[in-house]
């Protein structure tokens, strides 16, 4: 029980890698605050997670301007969050020539604005603490940019950026920051993707098909924030693009190229 009476927010907690990092934060211990827009599945994974006194708190990633309010409701009902999750988030099936601008920026809007603006809204509690851990969920195209995900590997990238420096800025005032970076994970990520003109691409990618369990990913990034990881990369054969992307770029750009 690493995580006994800890508090764990957890954003994107009504499926994927967040429902199964929300059920494994549970069964550590924690007190959780689950969040997405979905009322009816947040309340799905509270049930399903261990222990009782779960709160679901529904967020849109878009409205910053509730971000305020949430925190505001969240440390009135715990008094503080241990550990930030940023689970939620869109991925991307199109070509960059074939991607409405408008798409562009609702992908950045979520994956990269929502969680700073969250984060920011968060993090102003743990300074004051000395105290405190956030977990952006990035990708493995947080390092290598692949075909029909361009704005997605955008804010992937991106998020690296921002959270590296945030952990340089904070570390002294008893802040860590682990990013994780996973490869492909059995989610209906792709099924959500948006596509170019923004509507949902609504097909499972059969490289997710055949992928890691969410469960198994969610107990590899708790042992990574359990031991205070900068940073852990999770998932199969892919995950050898990253180091061979500092080594070998040359080599993972030939294999990335779309025939």
């Amino acid at each position: 029980m690493r995580f006994r009476d800890q508090v764990v927010w957890v954003t994107g907690a009504s499926s994927g890698i967040g429902e199964a990092v929300a059920v494994a934060f549970s069964r550590e211990g924690a007190k959780l605050v689950l969040s997405a827009r979905n009322v009816a599945e947040l309340e799905r994974v509270r049930q399903a997670c261990a222990g009782s006194g779960h709160r679901v708190l529904p967020l849109d990633l878009k409205r910053h301007d509730s971000f305020p309010a949430a925190v505001s409701e969240v440390l009135g009902h715990f008094d503080h969050v241990d550990i930030l999750v940023h689970g939620g988030g869109v991925s991307q099936r199109s070509l960059a020539a074939d991607t409405d601008l408008a798409t562009d920026r609702a992908i950045m809007e979520v994956n990269f604005f929502g969680t700073v603006a969250l984060t920011k809204a968060v993090l102003p509690s743990m300074l004051a603490r000395k105290s405190g851990h956030i977990i952006p969920i990035s990708s493995v195209v947080g390092y290598v940019g692949t075909p029909l995900r361009s704005t997605y590997a955008a804010s992937k990238h991106a998020l690296h950026g921002f959270f590296d420096s945030l952990r340089a800025e904070a570390a002294r005032d008893g802040i860590d920051v682990t990013i994780v970076c996973p490869g492909y994970v059995r989610t209906n990520v792709s099924r959500n993707a948006l596509t170019g003109n923004g509507a949902a691409f609504g097909e499972m990618d059969s490289t997710h098909e055949r992928a890691m369990r969410p469960e198994v990913c969610a107990r590899r990034i708790i042992d990574a924030v359990a031991k205070r990881k900068e940073e852990v990369v999770v998932g199969g054969k892919e995950t050898w693009a990253v180091p061979l992307k500092r080594f070998i770029p040359r080599l993972v750009s030939r294999i990335v190229r779309m025939k």
